[in-house]
């Protein structure tokens, strides 16, 4: 049996108790029935120890995951400067956690040691499959997913989501048991009986021609065709490069950001930029190494809805009629901005497409993992912009 229920607060004057009153909406919908693990996300407008602190006043030696978001999602509302909660009690599945820090220092090496310590704590096995919550500040995205493959395998089934920060892009927190960390990544194995269905899609489009990065460091998008990479910006936003330097540049260019082509996907991956600093160079949620061709994207309401819906189906035919019992959902937050007050709609058209009443939770990222398009038993990648979920079956 495989049971869940979710909970949301919007208490801001006592986060403990905003923490334990979402805590025990989801408890209520399991029906007494002690939860096998508890997944939590919050607004870091919530003191994040407190909210840890409210979860295990409720839910005492049960595992519980999670961490700040851009947002926060259930089944029945989009939300913001809230709390939300599932417990999922699944008497035939085992989840066995995982983390590692130093995000900063080496993410490939950071992937790497919390799958390793995901198979030691699973009894040495590796698990089905690994749901992974990475810091969305410090983390080389790619760079991390690589790490984790290194050790699970290069088609190991992986999907996750990067924790946020309010659109501050500051610092974020992962939560593990009743710790809360930075500079992390906390791992999630399920093994046991049970079936899943991916779902990734984004809907953005590429617009002029392709150009070649010709230069980079880490992160850092240092030339483009052999000119500042900023420059890209300038020339389509028409904007002198000392005002787009001036705030993150995500907060304007998540309409705009950078596909790269890859083999065996017919959407390009997408690469966010995140802050420009005044020599032109542009820090990306994830390295795009040298020679790669790019194009500036354009994201669509309506194409971006679409690509919603058309993720939840595939993820739905994945399961092969057998019943849904939860959604995770993996949303980013530049998809949030773009759609507006419309992001209710496309979160409701994956709710409807996977069942009204399958419970869902889920959060705005600043970054996601997962295969390409969905496609079981094919490589994980980084992805910005994408709506990205998995939903678990009997």
């Amino acid at each position: 049996m495989i049971k869940a229920g979710a909970g949301l607060n919007q208490n801001l004057t006592d986060h403990r108790r905003a923490a334990a009153d979402a805590a025990r909406e989801a408890q209520d919908k399991l029906g007494g029935v002690k939860p096998s693990i508890v997944f939590a996300f919050s607004s870091i407008k919530y003191k994040q120890e407190d909210v840890l602190a409210g979860l295990n006043d409720v839910f005492p030696g049960v595992p519980i995951v999670g961490g700040s978001a851009a947002g926060e999602i259930v089944s029945w509302n989009t939300t913001f400067e809230s709390v939300n909660v599932m417990a999922i009690a699944a008497d035939q599945v085992k989840f066995t956690l995982g983390v590692s820090g130093g995000v900063a220092a080496d993410s490939f090496k950071a992937g790497a040691a919390v799958a390793q310590d995901v198979i030691k704590n699973n009894g040495g096995q590796k698990p089905d499959l690994l749901v992974i919550l990475p810091d969305g500040m410090t983390a080389n995205g790619a760079a991390l997913v690589e790490g984790v493959k290194s050790v699970m395998g290069v088609n190991f089934p992986v999907i996750g989501g990067s924790l946020g920060d309010d659109y501050l892009f500051k610092k974020t927190y992962e939560y593990y048991n009743d710790k809360v960390l930075t500079d992390s990544v906390v791992a999630i194995g399920f093994s046991g009986n049970f079936a899943y269905g991916f779902g990734i899609k984004h809907g953005w489009e590429p617009v002029g021609l392709p150009m070649k990065v010709t230069k980079t460091d880490g992160v850092w998008l240092k030339e483009i065709d052999g000119k500042p990479a900023l420059k890209m910006y300038e020339d389509y936003f028409g904007k002198e490069a000392s005002e787009l330097v001036k705030e993150p540049l995500a907060r304007m260019a998540y309409t705009y950001p950078i596909g790269i082509r890859v083999e065996g996907s017919d959407e390009l991956l997408i690469r966010d930029p995140v802050i420009a600093n005044d020599k032109g160079e542009i820090s990306m949620a994830a390295a795009i190494p040298e020679g790669t061709m790019v194009h500036i994207m354009i994201g669509d309401r309506d194409r971006a809805i679409k690509a919603a819906q058309a993720a939840a189906e595939v993820a739905l035919n994945q399961l092969e009629g057998r019943p849904a019992r939860f959604i995770l959902m993996f949303n980013c937050m530049a998809r949030n901005k773009l759609l507006g007050i419309r992001c209710h709609e496309e979160n409701q058209t994956v709710q409807k497409s996977l069942g009204e009443n399958v419970p869902m939770i889920g959060f705005y990222t600043y970054g996601e993992q997962g295969p390409l398009l969905g496609k079981k038993g094919t490589p994980a990648y980084f992805h910005n912009e994408t709506m990205t979920l998995v939903v678990i079956g009997e």
